[in-house]
């Protein structure tokens, strides 16, 4: 593993986040399936609901991630470095609030 992988802040959930993100892979071509399939509106609105739930559950828990080990580094080593990392994440949570 390089250094650049290494120090990823989602190392060590990253093979539960792929499993995760696979899953919404499937909704999505389960969506274009009821689509397709002229399912009721609603039926596709619930999974469209369930699937943007998902992903923001994964960009939930990679900003959680994000935080806790790019963040908690960068502070710790100081200057700018640091200020750009938290701006970086504020810049990220204001688009996850605007999502």
């Amino acid at each position: 593993m390089s250094t650049e992988q290494a120090s990823r802040g989602y190392g060590e959930g990253k093979e539960d986040y792929l499993r995760r993100l696979r899953r919404i892979e499937g909704q999505a071509r389960g969506l274009q399936k009821m689509v397709e399939d002229d399912k009721y509106c609603i039926d596709i609105l619930t999974q469209v609901s369930a699937m943007t739930s998902a992903l923001q559950s994964v960009a939930l828990g990679l900003l959680n991630d994000h935080l806790g080990h790019c963040v908690v580094e960068a502070a710790k080593a100081g200057g700018p470095e640091a200020d750009a990392k938290v701006k970086e994440a504020a810049d990220a949570i204001a688009r996850l609030v605007r999502s």
